[in-house]
Order: structure tokens, then sequence, then C-alpha cells
């Protein structure tokens, strides 16, 4: 199972602490070529199912609240993606755990569509230190181009 992280990840413009609130969408967008690699990223290999592919920075900070997967060009037939988050530093925290599936599991991004987060399990959190947010794939491998754009809604509240 192969980590793909995007390069310059760390050039997504965030915005918030303003004076009529620190609501913040953040946008992250993933992009495959035609033999189904991530464009801009630091593999030239097709995404595999079970790879995990580290999309953007999620701030420190970064109270999560919601997510929306807009799904413009499809990934390949049968495959999944679970949507969540791990630290950049790689080092669990234990108030706030990595949770692979915080936004939700098997998101069907091989059809075109729009997809909320659907873990109605979690409360939001906090995260105490930076997060990549991370998309898991299942299902199967791909083999294709493909264009998704992840929206991921929270305030930005401090550490």
């Amino acid at each position: 199972m192969a980590t793909v992280t995007k390069k310059r990840y760390q050039d997504t413009q965030n915005f918030g602490a303003v004076p009529y609130g620190n609501l913040t969408t953040l946008e992250y967008v993933v992009t495959t070529n035609a033999s189904g690699a991530v464009v801009n990223s630091d593999s030239t290999a097709a995404v595999a199912s079970g790879d995990v592919i580290r999309i953007g920075i999620l701030p420190a900070g970064f109270r999560l609240h919601d997510s929306l997967t807009i799904v413009n060009d499809a990934f390949t037939a049968s495959v999944t993606g679970t949507l969540g988050f791990a630290y950049a530093d790689g080092v669990d925290d234990a108030t706030v755990p990595q949770d692979a599936d915080y936004f939700g599991a098997a998101v069907a991004i091989n059809t075109a569509g729009r997809y909320r987060a659907s873990n109605n399990s979690v409360v939001p959190v906090t995260l105490p230190k930076d997060a990549f947010l991370t998309l898991t794939t299942g299902g199967a491998n791909h083999t294709t181009a493909a264009n998704a754009v992840i929206l991921v809604t929270g305030e930005h509240v401090g550490v």
C-alpha cells in the first residue's frame, strides 16, 4: 500500500479570524491523469486500492464541521474513497485521535456527483496540530483521468 503526497500542498490559502465570524471553507482538489496517477504529486504510479492520498493540510486550530466531495470526472468503476485526516508529524494525539474516516467511508467517487460527510457518529473536533486531509481508496485500482474537489467547512478557533 503506497502513500502519495501532492506537491505544494502547503500553498493553499486559508482565511478566517474576521470580525463577522471564523467560518471557513477550505478547498482541496484531487486530479489524476489518464493512467490514474495523482497529478502534481510525488508519485507517477496509478492509484491502487488501499492507497492513501494526502491531499493537503488542515491547519492546527481548525474545528472540523463538515465536508462536501464534488466528483466532476468520476474515478474508475468500483473505486470508493474514505475521507479523513492524519497528523502531518505522524504522531497521533490522545485527545483528538487521527481518523481515516472522519468525514465518511466508501464515498462513491466512481460516480460524478456531490457527497456530504456521511460519518454521523462523530462530533466536531479542533485539530491540535496540522493534519493531512486524506483520501484512502478502496474497491478497485484506479486507471483513468478523474477530478474531485473536496470542500472542508469549519472554524479557525486557534490551538
